[in-house]
């Protein structure tokens, strides 16, 4: 045969590749579309190929032609790619589904004709998984401060946590600079260099699926998420001034009197420092931390409106019990005690991701209690991501 007329189809992976004739000579082409002349198109995977790895790539090259258009069908996610300036050579942009059937169909033009290709082929299904467990925040309907990280829990370890950090993507409507840290191997936390701006929209997609999260263990979907950014809540207080003045989108709203950590002890010492609003109930039980009842400075209270700002028992919360200290003295145990009034006006407006910013104690905030990111500088944050 002659090699005029002709579209050379090279299907390339698995054990080889195979070169074929898909055009003849004379006739309309493959699909009608016309015939080719000398092109040669190599697509990898090869067609007929099973347990492609899905972290494989899918790429498409012609030789003596130009690609006309590239498609892959099958999975849950848009299997898109990026042709070179040249139109000779194709690469998808992402990982595929694992378990998955696709097909990649190519259009090929050559001498002012043109025809087609296909190959299609399935993905490995792996024996182990890896995906989201939990993201913070992710209750529909809640607004959140401008001091707001994005917390992503994954349901196993993962150890390509460069692999998945690219694969995480934070797209404000109104742009700040921001990166991710990982606590540990199953949490990963994305903080912003400045406060996020107020009253907007964040969407958080993590193009998962594909990816080995450890050695064998593949991703199996995408997930996405929207973040609905409130007003901009601060509260500043001096701890030896005994006051809290809250702002909202930069105007007072009001001044509370207080009454801190009596700071007997450092225990008992309330930490100043940059701190978030990080969770509100009504009411709480409150114990003394590492204690029993009988042992000394055992303690065991309800309290209302209660707001929390640590992980080490601070809270701003109700306590009618200390009115007469508020505004003058420090007695508590670590706790910012308001007045029945001031504690219900607080937990009526606080949003989860509020600035709360103390002064006044030698006992500063650390960074991992609660969500005391803000205490890192942004460079120290990121610190903590995969990609530095």
């Amino acid at each position: 045969m002659s090699g005029k007329g002709r579209l050379w189809l090279v299907v390339a992976g698995g054990a080889g590749a195979v070169t074929m004739a898909v055009a003849g000579c004379g006739g309309g082409g493959v699909a009608g579309l016309g015939e080719a002349e000398n092109a040669v198109v190599t697509i990898t995977p090869a067609n007929g190929t099973g347990q492609v790895k899905p972290d494989a790539p899918i790429e498409v090259k012609v030789t003596d032609g130009k690609l006309d258009g590239v498609t892959v069908t099958g999975g849950s996610v848009p299997i898109t790619g990026t042709l070179s300036a040249d139109r000779t050579h194709w690469r998808a942009d992402r990982t595929l589904v694992p378990g998955t059937s696709y097909t990649v169909s190519v259009r090929v033009r050559d001498g002012g004709k043109t025809t087609s290709a296909t190959s299609t082929f399935t993905t490995l299904k792996p024996r182990q998984t890896f995906g989201i467990a939990d993201v913070t925040p992710n209750i529909r309907g809640e607004k959140v401060g401008v001091g707001m990280p994005i917390i992503v829990r994954f349901d196993r370890p993962v150890t390509n946590k460069a692999v998945v950090e690219r694969a995480l993507e934070v797209t404000p409507e109104k742009p700040v600079e921001g990166a991710w840290r990982w606590i540990d191997s199953q949490q990963v936390i994305y903080r912003t260099k400045t406060y996020w701006q107020p009253h907007q929209k964040v969407r958080f997609t993590a193009r998962l699926a594909g990816l080995q999260g450890a050695p064998g263990v593949y991703a199996t979907e995408d997930k996405s998420y929207t973040i609905e950014i409130g007003p901009k809540q601060v509260i500043t207080g001096d701890i030896n001034k005994h006051h809290a003045t809250v702002y909202r989108d930069g105007k007072k709203l009001r001044t509370m009197p207080f009454s801190a950590g009596n700071g007997t002890t450092r225990e008992y010492t309330t930490t100043s420092g940059v701190h978030l609003l990080m969770e509100k109930a009504h009411p709480v039980k409150m114990t003394a931390p590492g204690r029993k009842p009988g042992d000394p400075g055992w303690y065991e209270q309800m309290v209302d409106y209660a707001v929390r700002i640590s992980n080490s028992g601070e809270y701003f919360h109700s306590a009618p019990w200390s009115v007469g200290a508020q505004g003058r003295a420090n007695v508590s145990h670590g706790c910012l005690n308001l007045s029945p009034q001031n504690a219900k006006w607080l937990f009526g407006i606080a949003q989860r991701g509020d600035v709360v910013k103390l002064t006044g104690t030698s006992r500063q905030l650390e960074w991992d209690n609660g969500w005391g990111y803000w205490q890192l500088s942004f460079e120290e944050w990121k610190e903590g991501s995969a990609l530095t």
